[in-house]
């Protein structure tokens, strides 16, 4: 194992525990985030059916700055009004391997301000 990929290798085994766990539902929806580097992303899932329900990301023209924490908010009132445009009120946070801090975490916040609840 090379010291480069510890890092991707201990992500992957959260997220492979965590979605053990974690389902969508078409009631209760699982609400999906990645961080890079560069852009925060972030979706609502029904795995039921395969389907995205809502999506937002700081990639996207209506969000200025890139990867900061304030952008990370800005992509959690996005996806919350989206979500509750496509009826979406509670559910289920997956927060992929990644630890629950800074950008998720404003992330999360914010989704909550906006309406979502989990």
């Amino acid at each position: 194992m090379k010291k480069h990929n510890v890092k991707q290798i201990r992500r992957s085994r959260r997220k492979t525990g965590i979605r053990k766990r974690v389902f969508g539902t078409p009631e209760q929806p699982r609400l999906s985030v990645f961080r890079s580097n560069k852009h925060m992303y972030a979706q609502v899932i029904d795995d039921l059916d395969g389907r995205t329900l809502a999506a937002a990301s700081s990639a996207a023209a209506n969000v200025e700055k890139g990867g900061d924490i304030e952008a990370a908010a800005a992509v959690g009132k996005a996806l919350a009004e989206k979500a509750k445009a496509a009826g979406v009120e509670t559910v289920t946070f997956d927060r992929n391997g990644f630890k629950f801090h800074g950008r998720v975490k404003a992330l999360a916040d914010a989704a909550r301000e906006g309406g979502l609840k989990f």
